[in-house]
């Protein structure tokens, strides 16, 4: 049974979703999500810059049309580029362009992207689209210890959800004890590491998962979700949403667990954030015209 968490602003959230970053076909798009909620997944996870809201939206159309789910049993979330966190307008206006492709009359959780831009202006942008009605929730992703802590310092509403990469290798406790001190869930991006680090068969948890008749894939997943992670990962295969969602039945112990994260290297080899020429890149990344 799929578990959920209750976000500082009042809504459940699934506490595994799916991910459609890296799925820019919208054929593609559209299918895959289609089927992550045939499969049973409840929250979907896209964003402006991710270039599929549209694709998003047309999957959700079809399952409620097929009668698989209802609006009300989702949870959609999606995301304001930099490009439009320049002010509380433009951000606001971006909302209202995501809830158009999306085709939907609200979202679940709207975050700002970066930490760049005027993210203040911005999540002034996004406060007033939660009053307004047309998202239940706000929040952020990749805003690291220093940044969230400047932002919940100086905002009306603090962010329900911070979304940063998560997984055995990036451990991050300490920048989940300080979300968890403002009442933030902390959401995965990445919670399989991308496939790096050999993650798929790596010998501890390969070992651990033969004693639950589980992948090492599937302790990774179910690692992060039991110290209180939401997780959400992505694939374009069937079997492997399966195998994905298939982590409700087990519980590892402290043993287990302090196993997993002792595999933390204390760094991300995905991305660096703090990188001068990624955050010149990011500035510079046009979604739209």
């Amino acid at each position: 049974m799929m578990e959920t968490v209750k976000l500082n602003q009042g809504s459940e959230m699934p506490l595994e979703g799916f991910g459609v970053f890296q799925i820019p076909d919208a054929a593609q798009c559209e299918q895959v999500t289609y089927e992550a909620i045939q499969t049973g997944y409840r929250l979907i996870d896209t964003a402006a810059a991710y270039m599929n809201e549209e694709a998003v939206g047309k999957a959700v159309a079809r399952a409620i049309a097929d009668g698989i789910t209802t609006r009300d049993e989702l949870f959609i979330t999606t995301k304001v580029w930099v490009q439009d966190m320049k002010t509380e307008e433009t951000a606001y206006a971006a909302v209202k362009a995501s809830l158009q492709k999306l085709g939907m009359e609200y979202a679940d959780l709207i975050l700002l992207h970066q930490p760049m831009g005027d993210y203040f202006a911005a999540y002034r942008g996004i406060e007033k689209a939660y009053r307004d009605g047309l998202t239940k929730a706000i929040g952020v992703a990749n805003f690291y210890p220093g940044n969230l802590t400047n932002l919940c310092e100086n905002v009306e509403i603090i962010p329900a959800v911070n979304q940063v990469e998560l997984h055995p290798f990036f451990t991050q406790q300490a920048a989940i004890d300080n979300m968890k001190a403002y009442g933030i869930v902390p959401q995965a991006w990445g919670p399989l590491a991308e496939g790096k680090h050999g993650i798929f068969t790596d010998p501890v948890l390969t070992e651990i998962g033969k004693k639950y008749g589980k992948t090492a894939a599937q302790v990774a997943l179910k690692w992060n979700a039991q110290r209180g992670v939401s997780i959400i990962p992505k694939s374009v295969h069937v079997e492997r949403m399966q195998q994905n969602i298939d982590i409700w039945d087990f519980a590892l112990t402290d043993d287990e667990m302090a196993q997993i994260a002792a595999k933390d290297l204390g760094h991300s080899e995905i991305v660096d954030h703090d990188s001068p020429a990624f955050v010149k890149m990011v500035c510079g990344m046009k979604v739209h015209e």
